[in-house]
């Protein structure tokens, strides 16, 4: 079943955030947003070179807001998994759905068109999983960790409208992906200017070449996963890597999260999967609700 290139996707995208932990020890976010970057640019632009197709795009500034937002969310939840527990950091990522959902409700709102109370009902418990995330995981000095770890997602629902505004003006995928890789890498460029740049040993620079192999692969199984298989199905496999992210924090950080957390990562779960069917379903034909890498 191609919507099982979903649970790849969401492995790779664990294991890239195991990585970004590991990597902080030797190099700054900004540094990590850079080399991340530089992989998918080298490799999308030989894709583009080899297969004769065109890198040149109509609409640039629509992909500079979506690459600066991104990049943004990208940076946010990077930082997040320096400072909390692995799971933690990528539940409060993939609040992005519960967020967009909330966007949905709000133009609901001012445009008074009937309120969807399931919706409403859906994303109430899904920010009250966050809670039940939070309290547990993390500690006093943590929650700007975990106030990165939330705008993360906030700006991760916000760079979603735009890369569906830019799928519907008849932007390749692969193009969406390289132009965001594009910003990501001259914005962390620029970071890194600021916070400077780090020695590499074989084990910093084997980090980094792992986290770049682990995105671009991840985002060519989730692009597979959403253009074969079933969209529901995939949309909600999707969430599979806050499991994998939560064991991986376990079994490689000792990270200890109480049975209370591990609840509210379930309903975290389930009200986006939820959240995402119900706004898929009031809006059709649209795409589904996707997380960035998504996203980024």
């Amino acid at each position: 079943m191609q919507s099982l290139w979903m649970l790849a996707a969401s492995a790779m995208f664990a294991a890239m955030g195991a990585c970004v932990k590991l990597a902080s020890a030797h190099y700054s976010v900004a540094e990590i947003v850079m080399y991340r970057a530089a992989t998918g640019v080298v490799a999308l632009g030989a894709f583009a070179h080899f297969t004769r197709r065109p890198l040149g795009t109509p609409v640039p500034w629509t992909h500079f807001r979506r690459g600066a937002i991104g990049t943004a969310a990208l940076s946010l939840w990077f930082f997040s998994t320096t400072v909390l527990p692995l799971g933690t950091a990528t539940a409060l990522n993939y609040t992005s759905s519960l967020f967009l959902a909330a966007f949905l409700l709000g133009a609901a709102l001012r445009a008074r068109r009937p309120m969807n109370w399931p919706l409403a009902a859906t994303v109430a418990l899904g920010f009250a999983g966050v809670l039940l995330v939070l309290r547990p995981s993390v500690g006093s000095g943590q929650w700007l960790g975990a106030a990165a770890g939330l705008l993360s997602g906030v700006l991760s629902a916000t760079a979603y409208g735009y890369v569906r505004d830019l799928a519907r003006r008849g932007e390749p995928e692969w193009r969406i992906v390289f132009y965001f890789s594009a910003s990501a890498l001259l914005i962390g460029f620029a970071g890194s200017l600021v916070t400077g740049f780090s020695a590499h040993t074989p084990w910093g620079a084997a980090l980094l070449a792992a986290i770049g192999t682990l995105a671009l692969l991840a985002q060519l199984a989730m692009t597979r996963a959403y253009a074969r298989g079933h969209a529901m199905l995939t949309a909600t496999l999707q969430y599979s890597a806050i499991v994998f992210s939560a064991l991986l924090g376990v079994a490689i950080f000792a990270d200890r999260i109480p049975a209370v957390g591990w609840f509210g990562m379930a309903i975290v779960i389930g009200s986006g999967a939820l959240a995402t069917w119900l706004a898929q379903r009031r809006q059709r034909p649209a795409a589904p609700i996707q997380t960035e890498e998504k996203r980024r």
